[in-house]
């Protein structure tokens, strides 16, 4: 059995390498994403282990004719064709649990410094500026915080909320009373919470429900002065809206973690081709400006990022493996 690691670092690696060593199989590792470039090199896999950068489509599945197992190490699975996964009777697995900890407490870095300037006061600090003009913040204690998504990581931001006393209202398909009672928040509708929120903050699943969930059209209900935190996925928050409503001082600030298109701002060469089309480079220079916009924080995609919560996912990932190999399906997306 050939297995093909792919977006692993050297010490990921090692790691691996220790708990694979009594299985019966060819492991091999990249620190690479996979991609029509370099699929290749696991031409011949069974198994196919990746993270997020790695985008599997029909084009890339017709390349891999032995492919029987994808474990993506990610809770999000938006990057691979479940369809056409489903049509090859490939199984695929994720990462469900992993960081609801670490990215509410990444959340609340963002939220943190963005209520109290901190970005701004490294920066005068650091250019020997000692003047507390244009630092003055705001307390979170009594604001109304707006949880899009009571999932893992939602509950921990609402736990976590709770410790600063702010009022917690939530949009959650689910709508369980006896959590909001426990957890005690208020179940509203997405334009409640928009209307009510001094500070929103996302952590839904990217799917067609939740594309562009905020734009052009709600964009303008959201609480005059109110900060957006979107730690889940970019493509939920419409581009052209946020713009919009930081130039027009509708949001008076966002922290991001993610940014639509985001892959295009890490692989620039990318926009060099010919084929890239007008959409793709309009969203680039949006980002390019968000990036610029001095009340708006954004970090490289690094809110699961800490090392405890790496080691659950590469655990987690070895446990899919070998439950696959030993016959069963662990964690697996499609039904």
């Amino acid at each position: 059995m050939k297995i093909t690691f792919f977006e692993v670092d050297k010490k990921e690696e090692k790691y691996l390498k220790d708990k694979f060593t009594k299985v019966k199989a060819n492991v091999k590792f990249y620190n690479g994403e996979l991609s029509l470039r370099n699929v290749k090199k696991a031409k011949d896999s069974e198994i196919i282990v990746l993270f997020i950068g790695s985008k599997i489509n029909r084009e890339i599945l017709q390349k891999l004719p032995k492919l029987k197992y994808i474990a993506t190490m990610s809770t999000g699975f938006d990057h691979i064709d479940l369809d056409a996964c489903k049509k090859r009777k490939i199984t695929v697995s994720n990462v469900p649990f992993y960081g609801e900890n670490t990215v509410a407490e990444h959340t609340f870095a963002l939220i943190l410094a963005l209520s109290r300037k901190i970005h701004e006061a490294i920066t005068k600090t650091k250019n020997d500026n000692f003047s507390l003009d244009g630092l003055e913040g705001f307390d979170l204690k009594g604001k109304t915080l707006g949880v899009i998504g009571a999932g893992h990581i939602g509950q921990h931001v609402i736990r976590i909320a709770k410790g600063f006393e702010m009022n917690i209202v939530v949009l959650d398909n689910r709508k369980d009373k006896e959590l909001a009672k426990s957890l005690g928040f208020t179940h509203v509708t997405l334009n409640e919470l928009l209307k009510k929120s001094n500070i929103i903050t996302i952590h839904a699943p990217y799917n067609e429900d939740t594309r562009h969930m905020i734009n052009m059209n709600n964009i303008k209900m959201i609480k005059k002065g109110a900060y957006l935190i979107n730690t889940a996925r970019g493509g939920i928050v419409d581009t052209i809206a946020l713009k919009y409503a930081l130039d027009n001082n509708i949001l008076a600030g966002a922290g991001l973690d993610v940014l639509e298109g985001e892959d295009d701002i890490k692989e620039e060469k990318e926009l060099l081709k010919k084929n890239v089309d007008h959409e793709r480079w309009q969203l680039f220079i949006r980002n390019h400006l968000l990036l610029k916009n001095g009340n708006v924080i954004v970090t490289p995609h690094s809110a699961f990022y800490s090392k405890e919560a790496s080691e659950r996912i590469l655990d987690t990932t070895i446990e899919n493996i070998l439950g696959y190999i030993k016959g069963k399906k662990v964690n697996s997306v499609i039904r």
